[in-house]
């Protein structure tokens, strides 16, 4: 019997949350704020983390904002440093800032995917670094990382993006290894792995695949938000969010090969050969947008209203 972690203990920790002025991130911190955390927001969008602070503190939460850009060692290294000035210790560091680049994989600029790849897995490389010798310093901590149901299931039109997640995955297995063998028994890292989430993650992403950016049977945020707040409170190395992520997951380990084809021939379906047209753009790869403010990115009401106009 699986129990729930008790959530009045996070009262008066300390959450580092990168990715935090929309999606995921911000979901995550709000929720930590509204049960008593000293939440910690990181994005490059300064001004909107200012207004995802003022939310948190009026939620009960104590709220710190650094503007971060996880790609430069030096932002991630100076966000550690504002949290132990303010608050004296990182309790948990999650890990969830994500950017992503659709369509096909020769159709993508290079220097698109080596950005995907900076953010994604050498930003998480940078804040895994810094908590982890955190969290040894101190004598514990859990670090959560956000990976994908990619990390085990690559999709087509996602390439760059699938292997950053799958990088994220080995990196999390890889340093539970290293902390098991240096005795840190009060040090964990977990990789949250979701499916398609609706989040502002899709009008965000960079976009050559020719359509609108979409896929099937997207997930409510809130699961996933509630996913991530309980296991940094009881971490464990893998969490596939969902009953659809679970079953991906598990079918991956059983047949790979029909798992990766079923995948594709959905991804193929829903962003090449359904979606309505749209132009090339590169997203927020390198400058953020001001639009995609909220948890929620709107993307199920978006799709629905064009199955409507199609008379489907």
């Amino acid at each position: 019997m699986n129990i729930p972690p008790d959530r009045t203990s996070i009262r008066g920790k300390t959450f580092v949350v990168t990715g935090a002025s929309s999606g995921l991130g911000r979901g995550t911190a709000l929720q930590l704020a509204r049960q008593g955390a000293n939440v910690v927001l990181a994005a490059r969008r300064g001004g909107l983390l200012e207004e995802v602070a003022a939310e948190a503190q009026a939620a009960g939460g104590t709220a710190l904002a650094i503007p971060t850009d996880v790609s430069r060692p030096d932002d991630v290294e100076a966000l550690a440093a504002a949290t132990l000035k303010r608050f004296g210790s990182i309790d948990v560091w999650i890990n969830n800032v994500g950017i992503g680049a659709l369509g096909p994989f020769w159709d993508i600029p290079l220097a698109d995917h080596a950005r995907v790849i900076d953010v994604n897995l050498k930003g998480l490389i940078y804040g895994s670094h810094v908590a982890v010798r955190q969290f040894r310093a101190q004598g514990h901590g859990t670090l959560v990382n956000i990976g994908s149901i990619d990390s085990e299931v690559p999709l087509a039109y996602q390439a760059s993006y699938s292997a950053s997640k799958a990088g994220v995955l080995s990196l999390g297995r890889a340093l539970n290894e290293e902390l098991r063998l240096d005795g840190q028994e009060r040090i964990k890292v977990a990789t949250v792995m979701p499916w398609a989430v609706d989040t502002p993650w899709w009008e965000h992403a960079a976009n050559y695949s020719g359509g609108t950016p979409r896929m099937a049977a997207m997930d409510d945020p809130a699961e996933v938000v509630d996913a991530i707040v309980g296991i940094a409170l009881d971490p464990h190395e893998e969490l596939a969010v969902g009953w659809k992520a679970k079953a991906s997951y598990t079918s991956h380990k059983l047949t790979p090969n029909l798992s990766e084809r079923m995948s594709a021939d959905v991804a193929h379906k829903w962003q090449i050969e359904d979606a309505p047209p749209a132009p090339p753009t590169t997203g927020t790869l390198y400058e953020p947008m001001d639009s995609g403010r909220g948890v929620d990115g709107g993307v199920r009401e978006r799709m629905a209203r064009e199955k409507e106009q199609r008379g489907a």
